[in-house]
C-alpha cells in the first residue's frame, strides 16, 4: 500500500503522498507541524479542525480540501479517511483501505487527554506506521496535571522574588496545551508567534486565557528561537523555564542554561507506543522518526514483524 520515495511515503494504488517532504501533485497531511506540512504541492487533504493551521503553514493560495473524522474520500479506488491522533489541534492517522487490506499512518501521536485536540483514536489494521520520538524506556511521562501544578508553583515562586517568569514551548500544539491547562493566577502574556496559532485555536472553540499585557505578574510563554535574544530584554529581571519532552534527559536544562525544565510531551512515551501498537493487532508495523532500532528491535523479540524506515528527522519542537 505504501512505498518510500525520494519526496516521502507513496501511496501507488491512491496517486498521493502523506506528510510528503517535497513538491507532489496531491498530499495528505496528519497535522501542520511544519516537518509534516511543507508549502508547493499542488492539493492537499486534511481534517476541518486543523485545516485553518495548514493554510497558515503552507499559504493562503493552497488547494486544501479539509474533511471531517471518519469521513472516507475515495482516491484512485482506495478508501481514505482521517482519524484523531491525539497531536495537536487537527492532527489525524491515515487510514487507507484497498481489496480489504488496511494500512495507517499515525503521524505523531499521544495517548494522554488533551483539551486542545480530539483524543487518540485506535485503529485495527494489517500494517501500522508509528512514529518513535521518544521510543526508548527512558521516556515515561508525569500526568499533565502533576506538571501544570508544577508550572503554577514556579511561577508563584517567581513573582515572590519579583521576577518575570518566562516559560518556552513550542508555538504551535505545546504552548496552547500549557496554556490550556493552566489555572489563572495571574496575567499571560504570550510571543506574537504564540499569539497568532491561538488565535486559531480559539476560532475552534478551544478555551484559552487571552492575551495580557507584561508585567511581574505575567507568565510569558514564547517559543524556544527567543531564548538568548533581545526579545527578552524589556521584562527585566526573568526566571526561565521550558516545557518538552526532552525535559526527561537529565542535562538538558543545564545545558540551555535554564531555571526550571518541565517534562510535557505531545508524543506518546514508551508505554504509550507500545500500548498504541498492541491495539491496532497489526502484523507488521513500520517504525519512523525518532529512535526507530530500539523499537524494531523491541517488537522483533516479541515476534512481531517491524521494518525501520528511513525518513527525515523530524524538528527538534518537543
Amino acid at each position: 500500500m505504501i512505498e518510500v520515495r525520494p519526496a516521502g511515503l507513496y501511496c501507488a494504488a491512491g496517486a498521493f503522498y502523506i506528510d510528503p517532504w517535497g513538491e507532489v501533485e496531491r498530499a495528505v497531511i496528519t497535522h501542520a507541524h511544519s516537518d509534516h506540512a511543507r508549502p508547493g504541492s499542488q492539493s492537499y487533504l486534511t481534517t476541518h479542525a486543523g485545516e485553518a493551521l495548514l493554510r497558515a503553514r503552507v499559504g493562503p493560495e493552497a488547494t486544501i480540501q479539509g474533511v471531517e473524522y471518519g469521513e472516507r474520500v475515495t482516491m484512485n479506488g482506495v478508501a481514505v479517511s482521517l482519524h484523531p491522533a491525539g497531536h495537536i489541534l487537527g492532527s489525524a492517522q491515515v487510514r487507507m483501505e484497498q481489496g480489504g487490506e488496511v494500512w495507517v499512518v499515525s503521524g505523531d501521536y499521544k495517548l494522554e487527554p488533551d483539551p486542545t485536540c480530539a483524543p487518540f483514536e485506535p485503529l485495527r489494521c494489517h500494517t501500522f506506521v508509528t512514529e518513535s520520538t521518544f521510543a526508548l524506556p527512558i521516556f515515561r511521562w508525569p500526568s499533565a496535571p502533576a506538571t501544570a501544578d508544577a508550572i503554577q508553583d514556579w511561577w508563584r515562586s517567581s513573582r515572590q522574588a519579583g521576577k518575570t517568569s518566562v516559560l518556552f514551548a513550542y508555538p504551535l500544539g505545546k504552548a496552547q496545551r500549557v496554556l490550556a491547562a493552566l489555572a489563572a493566577i495571574g496575567p499571560v502574556h504570550t510571543h506574537p508567534s504564540v499569539e497568532a496559532y491561538s488565535r486559531l485555536y480559539r476560532e475552534e472553540d478551544i478555551a484559552l486565557p487571552a492575551n495580557a499585557g507584561v508585567s511581574k505578574e505575567s507568565l510569558v510563554v514564547a517559543p524556544p528561537s527567543v531564548m538568548g535574544s533581545s526579545w527578552l530584554k524589556p521584562f527585566g529581571a526573568i526566571s526561565t523555564a521550558m516545557v518538552s519532552g526532552w525535559m526527561r534527559i537529565r542535562g538538558t536544562r543545564r545545558r540551555r542554561s535554564l531555571d526550571r525544565g518541565f517534562v510535557l510531551s505531545d508524543h506518546a512515551d514508551w508505554p504509550a507506543l507500545l500500548r498504541a501498537i498492541d491495539e491496532t493487532r497489526a502484523e507488521t508495523v513500520w517504525v519512523t522518526h525518532g529512535y526507530r532500532a530500539p523499537l524494531v528491535r523491541w517488537l522483533e523479540e516479541r515476534g512481531r514483524r517491524a521494518v525501520m524506515v528511513e525518513t527525515p528527522q523530524p524538528e527538534n519542537g518537543e
